[in-house]
């Protein structure tokens, strides 16, 4: 059951992914689920299934925004599958879904979910990813998770 101190942090990443980017994001992705947070993200592959794989394997509960109409799109850690029709405008709702933002690696999408989410005034977590103002850079998975789930309760 979730309430009012449930934690939703979004992971986003690339969907062409590196071995490191997806290993960072499963753990990533357990470490939420472990701590009882809502992780929320593109709902299909790459970073966005490792990091619902490491939630799912956890326990956890995992949101997936989907770009297209058909709910099978969805990566298959995904418990709760969102099918928007909007392509990739759905990264704004995958943001406004969050309370903090991990991102791992990543390409122009991660890039757009990135400037949409410090647009809107959320702490974002970079492990391996942009290297721009805005992104606090973390290390380790347990970093980028211990500060997302602290910026998160501070929503």
């Amino acid at each position: 059951m979730t309430g009012a101190s449930t934690r939703y942090v979004a992971v986003i990443g690339a969907s062409q992914a590196t071995d490191e980017d997806l290993r960072d994001a499963e753990a990533v992705g357990a470490l939420l689920a472990r701590a009882g947070a809502i992780v929320v993200c593109g709902g299909r592959r790459g970073v966005m299934a490792a990091a619902a794989k490491g939630a799912a394997q956890a326990g956890g509960t995992v949101i997936g925004m989907l770009p297209g109409e058909g709910r099978s799109d969805a990566n298959e850690w995904v418990t709760v599958s969102i099918p928007t029709g909007m392509g990739e405008l759905r990264n704004g709702l995958i943001v406004r879904t969050a309370e903090a933002m991990i991102a791992v690696g990543g390409a122009y999408g991660t890039l757009s979910e990135i400037a949409l989410g410090l647009s809107a005034g959320l702490e974002v977590y970079g492990l391996h990813t942009w290297e721009i103002e805005g992104i606090v850079a973390v290390d380790t998975p347990e970093a980028a998770v211990e500060r997302a789930l602290a910026a998160a309760r501070s929503r």
